[in-house]
């Protein structure tokens, strides 16, 4: 029963935000604060999944900058968790092909986001281009999954490289975003599900004499760590309320 509430509940949200958030782009098209906006919209949803959201970091950001914000991407919950990071100011780097889901791509489109062909090497490295033109003439900061794709519990994947080639050409700091494990965790058919923690590590300045491989290598192993001391976190909570 839960289970079919909540996914109803989220359905018609998903429609109705969609609508609205395309009325919207109709009038103010590309405007730079709609991601940031429609992030919070989303965000706010993780209340009809049951879970909290433990959000820090967003302190260590400077206003007056632009930055690269990496984060772990992990399911499609991450529509309702992650989303509450996203500061202002800010668009995403998404695969070309969700301009074809209805209603959600043509809004993620309108939105200012930034949409990459990841099979033609060519024009992944023009939105490389294009990203960092974005970052440095328009003062505006960008935000990729630099796993590629969904985890779906396997754990923090691989870095590809273009964040960083990013950061390096638009000559930005990286921030990783990282957020305790969702998959597995959050269940429609539970009504309390546990906390999620998501931690913005401090800005990095990428140094240009080492290579963006070497650097997606460093600030992965950095992410896996923090990750893991977040899933920690989720345990001790799972634990006190197995006790209780």
């Amino acid at each position: 029963m839960i289970f079919a509430v909540r996914l109803v509940l989220l359905a018609i949200f998903i429609l109705f935000s969609a609508v609205f958030g395309l009325l919207l782009c109709l009038v103010m098209p590309f405007n730079r604060n709609h991601v940031h906006r429609f992030a919070s919209w989303y965000g706010s949803m993780h209340k009809v999944l049951g879970a909290k959201i433990d959000l820090k970091g967003l302190d260590k950001l400077d206003k007056q900058k632009s930055y690269v914000f990496v984060s772990n991407h992990q399911n499609n919950y991450d529509l309702f968790t992650v989303t509450n990071a996203v500061p202002e100011n800010t668009v995403s780097i998404g695969k070309k092909s969700i301009r074809f889901i209805p209603f959600f791509g043509q809004l993620y489109w309108l939105s200012g986001n930034i949409l990459i062909d990841r099979n033609n090497k060519s024009k992944a490295k023009g939105t490389i281009d294009k990203a960092a033109s974005k970052i440095k003439n328009d003062n505006i900061s960008v935000w990729l999954f630099p796993e590629g794709t969904r985890s779906y519990g396997r754990g923090l994947l691989p870095f590809k490289t273009g964040a960083f080639h990013t950061a390096l050409q638009a000559d930005v700091e990286v921030v990783p975003v990282c957020m305790s494990t969702t998959t597995g965790r959050i269940k429609l058919n539970r009504w309390a599900n546990p906390t999620v923690y998501i931690e913005l590590l401090d800005p990095i300045r990428l140094d240009k004499d080492v290579s963006a491989r070497e650097h997606a290598k460093q600030i992965h192993a950095m992410m896996q760590s923090k990750i893991e001391q977040l899933d920690a976190k989720v345990e001790s909570d799972c634990g006190k309320l197995a006790r209780n």
